[in-house]
């Protein structure tokens, strides 16, 4: 299906550049954000584990968990192929079809399962014990899974909605796929009942995060380089519809509160990059932003997470994750 949007909906680049830049800003720096170190880098993507700690990707094609006393250790891996003396502690995206590289994680919270989107290997998932995950799809539409990103389930169907940035070039030739002006993402649906895709969207630009709403009526879809969030609508009289929420500039994942409201990571250009985060409702009003200085300064985020008031903020592109203790307004 191709991107359709409601002319009710549309609103000029102009206005939501002013909303953004009117809005109250807060400002973070080194004394209120504190990082910690992940093994081997690039955390893009943070998921809690119902039991305690947290699993994250990282460069090397690991899933790691971390939980206090026990701290980091090995989870799970996406690559059938993937053996720690060739791959363990590598950067070199070049290796990514024998090591893996997960880049989204979503969890069903009633199974404990942990779906991974692999920029290699696809859909996969992984039972609460770890080790080797099963792969679930390689390709959608008779088209392979070449670069997934964000991920998110249904916690009522049980339902996995995820993006594939591109169809034509995979994560190692990001810069292809900037040059071109891509835009072959999609958004893709996986029925864990039965074990069929069905692929949402065509022609996305940068196709990134995906947060379905706390009761399964809508998916919100971001696109990095389309500048973009929109409302993909799965139940009710617009079902099968999309939406355009607003343009804004580098929009990265997404990702749901409790409430039901949603953070998402953007990228602000300027002389240099503003990394921030903004929380949204799912009809697109603009709540909150927070803008992360040191130690960030002016590195590309790609995720924001609200966790027992706090903040996580994940990134592929430091060997760190960041956390604020974060009070509502």
């Amino acid at each position: 299906m191709a991107l359709i949007f409601s002319p009710s909906v549309k609103m000029s680049m102009l206005s939501i550049f002013i909303l953004f830049f009117s809005f109250p800003l807060t400002i973070l720096s080194a004394p209120t954000l504190k990082s910690f170190p992940v093994p081997s880098g690039g955390p893009e993507s943070i998921i809690f584990n119902p039991t305690g700690g947290f699993f994250t990707g990282v460069n090397d094609g690991r899933i790691v968990k971390y939980s206090k006393g026990a701290g980091w250790v090995d989870f799970a891996y996406a690559s059938p192929t993937r053996t720690e003396k060739k791959c363990g502690g590598t950067t070199d995206s070049a290796l990514g079809n024998i090591c893996g590289r997960t880049l989204g994680l979503g969890m069903n919270y009633k199974t404990r399962e942990l779906y991974l989107a692999d920029a290699y290997h696809g859909l996969c998932v992984v039972g609460p014990k770890g080790g080797q995950a099963k792969q679930l799809l390689s390709s959608a539409a008779g088209l392979p899974l070449k670069w997934l990103d964000g991920i998110d389930v249904d916690q009522t169907t049980g339902n996995v909605y995820f993006t594939d940035v591109s169809t034509a070039y995979n994560l190692s030739q990001v810069q292809q796929h900037l040059a071109t002006g891509d835009s072959t993402g999609r958004l893709i649906e996986y029925n864990v009942k039965t074990k069929k895709e069905r692929v949402l969207l065509t022609g996305l630009k940068g196709a990134g995060g995906a947060g379905v709403a706390k009761d399964g009526s809508f998916v919100l879809l971001t696109e990095f380089t389309g500048n973009r969030i929109t409302k993909y609508w799965l139940k009710g009289p617009k079902a099968n519809t999309a939406e355009l929420l607003m343009n804004i500039s580098g929009p990265a994942n997404v990702k749901r509160t409790q409430n039901g409201e949603f953070w998402v990571a953007l990228n602000v250009p300027g002389k240099i990059n503003i990394p921030t985060g903004m929380r949204m409702d799912g009809n697109g009003k603009i709540l909150e932003k927070v803008s992360f200085g040191v130690p960030y300064n002016n590195t590309f985020i790609t995720e924001v997470h609200e966790h027992h008031r706090k903040l996580y903020i994940s990134t592929l592109y430091v060997d760190f994750y960041a956390v604020y203790r974060y009070s509502r307004p």
